[in-house]
């Protein structure tokens, strides 16, 4: 055959390329064995470690090979995925020079409520907004006035400069100042001393997500990341200046509480306990009262009582309970003033941990030329005065000045532990974030989980694999056994592939690989059913091979593109876990041509121009489906009658019943925790419910749900969605905890509690979705399909040239992702596994569009090459001998895909069930389309054509006497 040495040589170097990117992964994975066997022998650990392994073209040792070792995902190995939002506003704040023009605040806080439902970027509804209110008032402001973006800091933008102009400069600093975010973040990462970390910008937003396995703390990653490292430095009001307001707060609250969203019995003076202040601030509040201080304040009641001294002040509590008071963190007033920029804002140069004469740990910090100069006005104002030191408006410490400082260099003293100390020196090394940051969606995921997943993944796999290669050579004997070869190669390329290229494997990429597995088989069902017709016709088993595989060529190239398109789509519109199983997809099918159909040809004419014999078949399947005759086309008003009653109930089941939407749809928080026993979800739900109320007294979604074992729950809730601070995510596991106390370990801490292991119970896994990044991920989730769908039709267009044949397609898929959706909404309450509406369902969808369209193809590239042959059998009779005879192949592929899923559905874990469910669905409910509904459709739309050569005729006698 033409190409075998170019296809050869490819083949081996891709082998040895392979080979040497997966070297590293097994041994580091050997030495990893060897140390756990050495467990407590630190003198052999040691020795191991430092061995090193000869390959003559390189040395390989333990540390060399841990960073070049295939990384994986955290469904696999636990850790850490968050996604942070750079807060836009304040990039435009900064730009302006914090302007306080009308039109821009309002339109900067409109621009914040469209942005909540909104796929655009901050900036281009920032500009929108500005447009409609600048028309609205008629104020006819430009972009470039000097209260606006026209300012020293943007010296680009000249008087003269056109609103367009303007907008692309701004966006162009806005993705400077992202980048820049990117760079501090990659840096704090390096501190915290994570190993394979995976640091990305999100394209076209201001996001970045940060993957970091193995991490466990996940209060301290979102501390070090969310934080801005910008200090800034203020003047304090004092109790004298404040005191006033307080009295008309505490009267206020005795007669309107309730607009203030607090008790009107509550006693504010009292609250605030006065008499045990002993710092600088204007309050010293209990912990547990610190909620509703911040009630008062911060109500609309409160806001509007304030005097005009205090206006623009900032309420801000400490950083941490002071060593005299434990229980208690001290509120200070900062004195603020319009724009609510600091006297000195940021320009730390250096930080370092030093001890204060008492042996305290402290932070020492050089400021830079700007912010010296800033600082020695500062102090010279406000000597004998206080000046709080502030991060993140929390206030570290506000000591009197005692002289004024002209050389920037200060002092941070907070009652730091070492390691606090540490943490911020490390943040401020990092330097400033821009802007501050949010995380809008956190994912962790424990050790024990992630090593479980693995094990899952594995058995899975095996057993798919085996039921793979036991079926194939079943049914086709010595030629199963190449195929078998080849799909062995195929997952080698794939793994090196992956691996070469830094990819991160993830469990749904494990089960991407196995439906690659599938896909495989089905290219080699295709060219051995197309073999045996051959050699049925008479022809040698040279030649007969020659023409499969020249016949069956066409098909699988159909097949196959459009799986491709559909894991293209996956992958640009997925996010996260849904990449990967897109990502080992689309290399899965482009290896599985390159092996299944290029090297195995190789491979089998090698053989047989040796002169020796290979045979396609076993005695027991030699003759299956081969004078298989059905009349189809005869009865597809009973599909039609079929699938007509599973549509309408399904819609209606839609309409009537919905759906359970998960939160990466909705937004919301889930958490997997694992109890030492057996619990009841709906007790546990009845005790949360009681806990998770919102600040007017209304009870917050939540739902408790048995996952996989009966001593696992899932637990999902609303509960301050709205909220995206590191507060809120620890004020929610602390009455989690609260809520699950009585089923827990008596002896088991808060701190155990949010960080499970194999040996103690608590979350094992956590998620949390923002809502605007939920509103993201629906809307592209929509897209994804409408794209698939308008991607195929198009395919099925170009390559069939019939609208028809289009037409019959979309029809199917539609009818297939309607069945899939409608068992969903009739099945998700009783179902003892996950059936959520998330992107792992949308990914499922896909999925089944891509295979179902592969089966479609199959037939349609049938009926195609026997309108071309067949000219003389009426239309009817030429669509049921495409589909009988395909029937083989159908039936293998389906029957081997539905083994191999139901095997990862039964082995592949609890993460896996919902969207293996929705594949075997899809997988049963698409061969039955194919036949049914793509080929029916196109059969009775062809018929009431007029194209050249199809004559019209059907083998129904009704309608032959009338064509008469």
């Amino acid at each position: 055959m033409q190409g075998k040495g170019l296809i050869t040589i490819v083949a081996i170097v891709l082998g040895l390329i392979c080979l040497n990117e997966l070297l590293p992964t097994w041994y580091a994975s050997k030495i990893e064995s060897q140390i756990e066997a050495a467990k407590g022998n630190e003198k052999e650990i040691k020795r191991i470690k430092e061995d090193t392994l000869n390959l003559g073209y390189t040395k390989l040792y333990y540390s060399k090979a841990k960073d070049k070792e295939m990384k994986l995902g955290l469904d696999l190995k636990g850790g850490i995925n968050v996604l942070l939002e750079i807060n836009q506003r304040d990039l435009v704040n900064d730009l302006t020079n914090y302007s306080t023009n009308p039109v821009l605040i309002e339109a900067l806080n409109k621009t914040d409520e469209v942005q909540k439902n909104s796929t655009k970027s901050y900036i281009d509804n920032f500009f929108e907004q500005f447009d409609a209110v600048n028309k609205a008032k008629g104020t006819n402001l430009k972009l470039a006035d000097p209260e606006l973006f026209g300012n020293t800091t943007l010296s680009e933008i000249k008087y003269n400069t056109t609103d367009e102009q303007v907008k692309s400069i701004v966006k162009r600093r806005i993705d400077l100042s992202v980048g820049t975010a990117f760079e501090v973040i990659r840096t704090r990462i390096d501190k915290l001393g994570a190993i394979q970390p995976n640091v990305q910008r999100v394209p076209g937003t201001a996001r970045i997500s940060v993957e970091m396995p193995g991490m466990k703390d996940i209060d301290k990653v979102k501390k070090m990341l969310q934080t801005s490292a910008k200090l800034q430095f203020w003047e304090v009001q004092q109790v004298p200046e404040i005191v006033p307001y307080f009295q008309t707060l505490t009267t206020m609250v005795a007669a309107k509480g309730d607009s203030m969203g607090v008790a009107k019995n509550v006693n504010f003076m009292n609250l605030l306990q006065l008499d045990k202040l002993s710092s600088n601030g204007v309050a010293n509040v209990k912990l547990s009262d610190t909620a509703v201080v911040n009630k008062i304040l911060n109500s609309k009641v409160g806001q509007a009582l304030r005097p005009a001294n205090i206006k623009y002040t900032q309420f801000m509590w400490g950083y941490k309970p002071e060593a005299t008071s434990p229980d208690n963190l001290v509120l200070y007033a900062i004195r603020g003033n319009i724009n609510q920029k600091a006297p000195v804002d940021g320009a730390v140069e250096t930080a370092n941990i030093s001890y204060d004469e008492l042996g305290r740990v402290v932070v020492d910090m050089q400021m830079d030329s700007k912010g010296a100069k800033e600082w020695k006005t500062l102090t010279e104002k406000n000597v004998g005065k206080p000046v709080a030191v502030t991060l993140d408006n929390r206030v570290y410490t506000a000591p009197n000045v005692v002289n004024a400082i002209p050389n920037g260099r200060t002092q941070i003293s907070g009652n730091f532990s070492q390691d606090e100390a540490k943490e911020l020196v490390d943040v401020l090394g990092a330097g400033k974030l821009p802007a501050g940051a949010k995380v809008v969606q956190a994912t962790q995921v424990g050790p024990s989980l992630g090593q479980e997943s693995i094990n899952a993944g594995m058995i899975s796999f095996a057993i798919a694999f085996l039921i793979i290669i036991v079926y194939i050579i079943f049914y086709y004997g010595g030629a199963g056994v190449y195929a078998v070869i080849a799909m062995v190669i195929n997952l080698f390329y794939i793994f090196g592939i992956m691996d070469s290229g830094d990819f991160t494997l993830t469990l749904p990429g494990i089960a991407g690989i196995v439906l690659t597995m599938a896909m495989a088989v089905d290219t080699n069902v295709i060219i051995y059913e197309r073999t045996k017709e051959e050699l049925f016709a008479g022809k040698s088993i040279l030649e007969a091979y020659k023409d499969g595989f020249k016949h069956a060529l066409s098909a699988i190239i159909d097949g196959h593109s459009t799986t491709l398109l559909t894991a293209v789509v996956l992958f640009f519109f997925g996010t996260g876990p849904i990449k990967g199983f897109a990502l080992t997809l689309m290399i899965g099918i482009i290896m599985t041509l390159f092996t299944s159909v290029l090297l195995s040809r190789v491979m089998i004419f090698n053989r047989l121009n040796k002169g020796k014999q290979l045979s396609v078949w076993t005695p027991p399947t030699k003759n299956l489906f081969r004078n298989t005759w059905i009349d189809f086309i005869g009865k597809r008003k009973y599909a039609y009658i079929i699938s007509g009653i599973l549509t309408v109930i399904c819609i209606g089941s839609m309409v009537t019943h919905g759906f359970k939407y998960g939160i990466d749809f909705t937004g919301g928080r889930n958490y997997i925790v694992r109890f030492d026993k057996p619990v009841n979800a709906n007790d546990v739900e009845e005790n949360l419910v009681k806990l998770f109320k919102t600040e007017d007294g209304k009870n917050s979604s939540v739902e408790a749900k048995t996952f996989g074992n009966a001593n696992q729950l899932k637990i999902s809730t609303d509960y301050l969605i709205e909220d995206e601070s590191l507060k809120a995510d620890q004020t929610i596991e602390e009455k989690l905890y609260q809520g699950l106390k009585g089923n827990l370990p008596a002896t088991l801490t808060l701190k155990d509690f949010k960080s499970a292991d194999k040996d103690h119970a608590g979350i094992i896994s956590s998620e949390k979705v923002g809502p605007t990044v939920a509103d993201d991920i629906q809307t592209h989730g929509i897209l994804a399909v409408v794209a698939a769908l308008a991607g195929i039709f198009i395919y099925i267009l170009f390559r069939f040239r019939k609208w028809q044949f289009s037409l019959g397609a979309v029809a199917a898929l539609f009818h297939d992702a309607v069945i899939i959706l409608g068992t969903y909404s009739l099945l998700h309450k009783y179902m003892p596994f996950n059936m959520e509406i998330n992107q792992d369902f949308i990914a499922a969808i896909l999925t089944v569009l891509g295979y179902s369209i592969n089966d479609t193809v199959i037939i349609f590239d049938r009926i195609r090459e026997y309108l071309r042959e067949k000219k003389s059998i009426t239309l009817a009779g030429l669509f049921d001998d495409s589909i009988s005879s395909t029937l083989g192949r159908t039936f293998n592929t389906s029957f081997t895909t539905i083994l191999v899923i139901l095997a990862i559905f039964i082995f592949g874990g609890d993460n896996l069930r919902g969207f293996m469910f929705a594949l075997l669905i899809g997988i049963g409910f698409g061969t039955y389309s194919s036949i049914f509904i793509a080929s029916a459709i196109a059969y009775d739309f062809l018929k009431k054509g007029k194209e050249e050569g199809v004559h019209g005729k059907t083998t129904s006698n009704k309608e032959v006497l009338a064509s008469k």
